[in-house]
C-alpha cells in the first residue's frame, strides 16, 4: 500500500494503486456447520488477509467484536515495524488481533465473515493491488482448538466449492502479536475519503452491512477510542 506523505508525515512505499485494484464482490458463504461453545467472555485470534487497514476496519464494524487492532504476526518483535514488514523478509504478516465477546458472536461468524468480505481466501500472497509474503492470508491460532475448528471449516468450505479456486489461508501458531505504529490504527475510520481506502476497504465494510445485516454497527470501535477509556 501506499499513502501520500501530504497526508502523512512519514515515508512511505508500496504499489501504486488505481481504481481498477478496487476490492473484488464478497463471497456468499455457508457458516460453519458446528459452533464453539462459549467457554470465556473474550476471546481473540489474530487474522491475516492483505494489508490491515481493511480487515481492521471490517471488525470494527462487527457487532461482538470487542477491540480489533492492526499489526504484525509471523516474525520476530524485532523486526515488527513496518518499513521492515514491507521487505516480504521478515516472515511477518500484516495482521488483525480480533477480540470478541463469544456470548454475542461466535468464532465461527468472525470466520464467515473473514473469509466472505474480509479478503478473498483463494489469493496466495497477495490481495488486491498488495502483493508479498506480507499480505498473505493466514490465521493465527491462539490454540488447538481455533486451529482444528478453523481447519474444518477451510475444508467445509473447499468441499462446497464456495469458491472457484481452493482457499490459500494458512494455519499458523501465533507466537505473538505486536500491534502496528499508531498512524496505522484506525486509519479507515480517521481517513475515509483516502484513495485506497475508497477502492479497496470501504466496499468490504459496505458487504459486511449488505451480507451480514444483523452483525453489523454503524458506530465502529475503535483503538483511539479505547486508549482514551483507559487513560
Amino acid at each position: 500500500m501506499k499513502i501520500l506523505t501530504a497526508l502523512l508525515v512519514v515515508p512511505f512505499v508500496g504499489l501504486a494503486m488505481t481504481a481498477a485494484s478496487a476490492a473484488e464482490p464478497a463471497a456468499v458463504i455457508p457458516a460453519p456447520t458446528s459452533e464453539q461453545s462459549a467457554k470465556a467472555s473474550t476471546q481473540t485470534v489474530v487474522l491475516a488477509g492483505g494489508c490491515f487497514w481493511g480487515v481492521q476496519a471490517v471488525y470494527q464494524h462487527t457487532k461482538g467484536v470487542t477491540s480489533a487492532v492492526s499489526g504484525y504476526a509471523g516474525g520476530e518483535k524485532q523486526t515488527a515495524h513496518y518499513e521492515m514488514v514491507g521487505s516480504g523478509k521478515t516472515g511477518h504478516a500484516e495482521a488483525v488481533a480480533v477480540t470478541f465477546d463469544p456470548r454475542q458472536i461466535s468464532y465461527g461468524k468472525i470466520l464467515q465473515i473473514y473469509f466472505s468480505v474480509a479478503h478473498n481466501p483463494t489469493e496466495l500472497n497477495r490481495q488486491g493491488p498488495d502483493v508479498g509474503t506480507q499480505y498473505r492470508s493466514a490465521i493465527f491460532y491462539a490454540d488447538d482448538e481455533q486451529k482444528k475448528f478453523a481447519s474444518a471449516y477451510i475444508a467445509e468450505l473447499d468441499k462446497a466449492h464456495a469458491f472457484p479456486r481452493p482457499i490459500a489461508t494458512q494455519l499458523e501458531a501465533l507466537r505473538g502479536f505486536y500491534p502496528a505504529e499508531d498512524y496505522h490504527q484506525d486509519f479507515a475510520v480517521l481517513h475515509p475519503s483516502y484513495p485506497y481506502i475508497v477502492f479497496n476497504d470501504l466496499p468490504k465494510v459496505d458487504n459486511l452491512k449488505k451480507l451480514f445485516t444483523g452483525d453489523y454497527r454503524e458506530m465502529p470501535v475503535t483503538v483511539m477510542a479505547a486508549s482514551k477509556a483507559g487513560e
